[in-house]
C-alpha cells in the first residue's frame, strides 16, 4: 500500500529545512514553504548553486518567529509579518514583488555568506503564477523554482543507492513529498494521486541541477550522484529524479496518508 512516510519544508529557499509529522497546505503549496529567499544586491535569487554553504544555515519556524541557525549555533530571528522596504526580485524569469523585513537577517547572512544580501518574503497581497504550459492560471506558488510540491518515491532513491558505491540521503534532493510502497520510478507515470483528502496533479518530471552533488552536511562538492543518474535517467541532456506536483484546494497532510493514484500515463 502507498503512504506518505516523509514531509518536508524549507522556509527560506535553498537553506537547510525540517520534516514535520503534519504540514498545512495554503493556496501557494505547503504552508511557509520557500516562503523566504536570499537575493544578492540586485535582487536575484541566490541559491546553493552559487553558494553551497547555505545547506548550512538551517531555517525553522516558531510561533511568532522565523529563526536562522548557522553551524556553530548562533541565530537570527525575523518576525512571521510581511511589513518592510518593497522590493522587485527575480526568481529565474520570474519578477516578483516581494518585501525585505529584517535589516539585521541582512547583516547576518551577507557576514556568513561572504556578500551582501538580503533576506525577502513575498508579502500575502503577491501573486506568482506557475507556469501557464503546465498549471491553471488560479495556481500559485511562492518562491520554489517552479512548482508548489515536488515528491520522490524511497523505492527511487533505494534504486539509485545500489547504483552508487556510497548511498545518499533524501535530503541531497531536497522534495516536499516522499512516497513508499510503490516500484521504483512508479511516480512517472502517474499523472493525479490523492494523497489523505488532498488531490495532486502531477505535471512535470523534475530536471535535476547540481544541487543534489552538495553533501548537506559538510557543504562539500562532488560528482555523484549525478554521475550515475546520468548514465540511466538522462534525457534531452537533462537529468530527471522525481515530479512536480500542483494541488488542488487546501488542507493538511500527516505522515502516514494513504497515496491512491487516480490516473496514469
Amino acid at each position: 500500500m502507498r503512504s506518505l512516510t516523509q514531509i518536508w519544508r524549507y522556509p527560506v529557499k535553498s537553506l537547510a529545512g525540517g520534516s514535520h509529522a503534519r504540514l498545512a497546505v495554503t493556496s501557494r503549496g505547503p504552508s511557509f514553504d520557500r516562503h523566504w529567499m536570499v537575493v544578492d544586491h540586485g535582487g536575484r535569487f541566490l541559491t546553493q548553486r552559487q553558494q553551497a554553504t547555505m545547506t548550512l544555515i538551517a531555517a525553522t519556524l516558531t510561533d511568532t518567529a522565523l529563526v536562522l541557525t548557522d553551524g556553530q549555533g548562533d541565530q537570527c530571528r525575523v518576525t512571521l509579518d510581511d511589513r518592510g522596504e518593497p522590493m522587485t526580485v527575480q526568481v529565474w524569469r520570474d519578477s516578483v514583488a516581494a518585501v525585505a523585513p529584517s535589516p539585521a537577517a541582512d547583516a547576518w547572512l551577507s557576514a556568513r555568506l561572504g556578500q551582501p544580501c538580503r533576506l525577502v518574503c513575498q508579502p500575502k497581497t503577491g501573486v506568482r503564477a506557475v507556469d501557464p504550459a503546465y498549471a491553471a492560471p488560479s495556481d500559485q506558488v511562492d518562491f520554489a523554482d517552479g512548482f508548489p510540491f515536488l515528491l520522490i518515491s524511497q523505492a527511487s532513491l533505494d534504486d539509485l543507492n545500489r547504483r552508487l558505491d556510497v548511498p545518499v540521503g533524501m535530503r541531497r534532493f531536497r522534495p516536499n513529498l516522499v512516497v513508499d510502497g510503490c516500484e521504483p520510478y512508479e511516480e512517472d507515470r502517474w499523472r493525479c494521486v490523492r494523497i489523505g483528502e488532498l488531490t495532486f496533479r502531477v505535471v512535470k518530471p523534475c530536471s535535476r541541477c547540481p544541487i543534489p552533488t552538495i553533501d548537506p552536511e559538510t557543504a562539500q562538492r562532488g560528482p555523484e550522484p549525478l554521475r550515475t543518474l546520468m548514465g540511466y535517467r538522462q534525457r534531452d541532456n537533462k537529468v530527471y529524479f522525481g515530479q512536480n506536483l500542483i494541488h488542488d484546494g487546501v488542507g493538511a497532510l500527516s505522515v502516514g496518508d494513504a497515496v491512491e493514484v487516480l490516473d496514469w500515463a
